[in-house]
């Protein structure tokens, strides 16, 4: 295996330019309705906003992977004398908490940085965002490169982590002596 360069893209916050509009979430879940733009359900949105007005914290956060367990992690922060719990900033969808999941069926969101046919010079939430405190990077990293399974090695790797590699092994062995 070797290195190969892939482009990362990222979208960047600035809290302290956010007032807590949530034009972000609104076009989101706009975007991704079926048939696009058909419908505004922000709580189908990929960017949520984590607001406390009266303490005068909007935190934008947009969707990461998920998580079939919840964290240990329940930490409070202070960032220039506002406090932030732990779970702010995480992008997981997570057992212990409804953000990041779709509201009917419970399955995980994640970002995809608006993917469509054609290209989105940037996503939909950077580009509504009235104050531009979301900002679109796109970065150019050397990464492993990933090794892709066809069906019959995803199978054995199964059987192999289920019954272990020797008694998959001595099952194609017996297999080929029939043959």
């Amino acid at each position: 295996m070797g290195k190969v360069k892939k482009i990362i893209k990222t979208i960047k916050i600035d809290v302290d330019k956010c007032n807590g509009c949530r034009a972000c979430e609104v076009i989101c879940s706009a975007f991704h309705a079926t048939p696009k733009y058909s419908s505004n359900n922000p709580a189908r949105s990929r960017i949520r906003l984590v607001r406390e007005p009266l303490r005068d914290v909007f935190l934008p956060v947009y969707a990461g992977e998920n998580t079939v367990s919840e964290c240990m992690g329940r930490d409070k922060y202070i960032i220039d004398g506002k406090e932030y719990s732990e779970c702010d900033f995480c992008r997981a969808s997570c057992p212990s908490r409804d953000i990041f999941k779709e509201p009917d069926s419970g399955l995980p969101l994640k970002c995809d940085m608006c993917e469509s046919d054609p290209p989105l010079a940037e996503p939909m939430c950077v580009q509504w965002c009235l104050n531009e405190a979301l900002i679109y990077e796109e970065r150019e990293e050397e990464v492993e490169e990933e090794v892709k399974l066809d069906e019959m090695e995803v199978g054995l790797e199964a059987l192999a982590g289920k019954y272990g590699l020797q008694k998959v092994m001595d099952a194609v062995s017996r297999m080929s002596k029939k043959g």
